[in-house]
């Protein structure tokens, strides 16, 4: 996960530098979140089949494969056209994450501990966010933007062949079972002792993409799920997309050109907001598996976003505010986006857990396209602080459409 958006962490860590050095402007800064998370927007639905069709470890391998060759070519880049097309290039591992790293959670974990896992897996997000501004951005003040942005893909090149050779061998997909037909495994109760004949993992024990779960019953609502919670998950994720892909864009530009920050300084911002991103999202996610907590969070989380955004407009007069503002974002704002995946996993119909998480994450991809176009021209016209502001408005609207959740949170206590 800490991989699958180092892209935008980067441009937007490191976005002064980029400013400088190939001479682009703050407009064509936002469309490289455009290229990216469009694409990502784009090929989100097929990636959530592709997942459930050939497993999550190839998929896992290939996500870091991508990313290794898109990071390579934003530190060659000479100037927006290729700078734009490496960005969407990282589309392609934004679209697989969510899918495959969920799948995994609901095959490997009981039910018990699926939202601290979920957690902890979306916190590897704002990890990606805290090593580009804090490691990376040092690198480059020592060797130049694009020997850092090369080292991150030659880590992500790495983790590609450690996860070739830890991660237990997927099993090919097999047609679905009549419903009193035995299963797959020759037992019709979903917990039926493994088949003989499963794919072993590294320690001898079956595959954990094999079977399913034992405690991977769905949940009551689960009938529901494809036309009900991911619906209105996507279009709340679009919302909130759109809020955070503006402040991840554009915080160290605002640091750097309304504060009078130093580029490192500026970059620090962003890790501070991915510390912060961490601890909310572990934290909240913990919450979410108390009973009836979950499908509260998203508006309460959103609510709270909202007043982070104002003071990042009030940052324009009171600078100190803006590590304030920052914190509230990641504390808020990006941990609603892991509390909306264990809403998904509690509400996932069987075999259907890849693709009703890439319905949400073409949300969040597609408000992450949208965003920071409206943000940059916003700012090109009217400055920072009415930039702030309709970030604001976005999460307002993104609570509002998390309201009717709340109302479903009765009975819903199991993931």
């Amino acid at each position: 996960m800490a991989f699958s958006m180092m892209q935008l962490f980067v441009i937007g860590a490191l976005g002064p530098r980029l400013v400088g050095e190939l001479g682009i402007s703050r407009t064509v800064l936002g469309l490289t979140t455009t290229a990216g998370f469009g694409a990502a927007a784009v090929l989100s639905l097929p990636a959530g089949r592709l997942v459930d069709r050939v497993g999550p470890r190839r998929c896992l391998v290939a996500l870091l494969l991508l990313t290794s060759v898109s990071l390579a070519l934003i530190g060659a880049a000479s100037g927006a056209a290729v700078l734009l097309g490496a960005v969407a290039l990282g589309g392609v591992p934004q679209a697989l994450a969510n899918p495959a790293t969920n799948k995994v959670i609901l095959a490997a974990f009981p039910a018990g501990r699926r939202p601290g896992v979920t957690g902890l897996k979306q916190s590897g997000v704002q990890l990606g966010a805290f090593v580009a501004g804090l490691p990376l951005s040092l690198l480059a003040a020592g060797v130049g933007w694009r020997g850092a942005v090369w080292a991150a893909a030659g880590a992500a090149a790495t983790a590609a062949l450690w996860a070739a050779r830890v991660l237990p061998p997927d099993v090919p997909a097999a047609a679905p079972a009549p419903r009193d037909a035995p299963s797959a495994h020759g037992a019709s109760s979903p917990h039926a002792a493994p088949s003989p004949h499963a794919t072993l993992s590294l320690h001898g024990a079956p595959s954990p993409y094999a079977t399913s779960a034992p405690h991977a019953a769905p949940s009551p609502h689960a009938a529901s799920a494809p036309h009900g919670a991911p619906r209105r998950l996507a279009c709340f994720s679009l919302l909130l997309g759109c809020g955070i892909a503006s402040v991840n864009t554009y915080l160290a530009l605002f640091g750097s050109q309304r504060l009078g920050l130093s580029p490192t300084t500026a970059a620090a911002l962003v890790a501070v907001l991915g510390v912060a991103g961490v601890a909310g999202r572990v934290g909240w996610s913990r919450a979410a598996g108390k009973p009836g907590r979950a499908e509260a969070l998203p508006a309460w989380l959103a609510a709270g976003a909202v007043g982070a955004a104002l003071l990042l407009a009030a940052a324009t007069w009171v600078h100190p505010l803006v590590w304030v503002a920052t914190v509230a974002v990641g504390t808020f704002a990006v941990s609603a986006n892991a509390v909306s995946m264990v809403v998904v996993m509690r509400r996932a119909a069987p075999g259907r857990a890849g693709q009703d998480s890439a319905l949400v994450s073409a949300g969040f991809f597609a408000g992450f396209a949208v965003g920071p176009p409206l943000f940059g021209a916003l700012v090109s016209a009217a400055g920072y602080g009415p930039g702030w502001l309709l970030a604001a408005a976005e999460f307002a609207m993104a609570a509002v459409v998390a309201v009717p959740l709340m109302s479903r949170r009765t009975g819903a206590s199991d993931v």
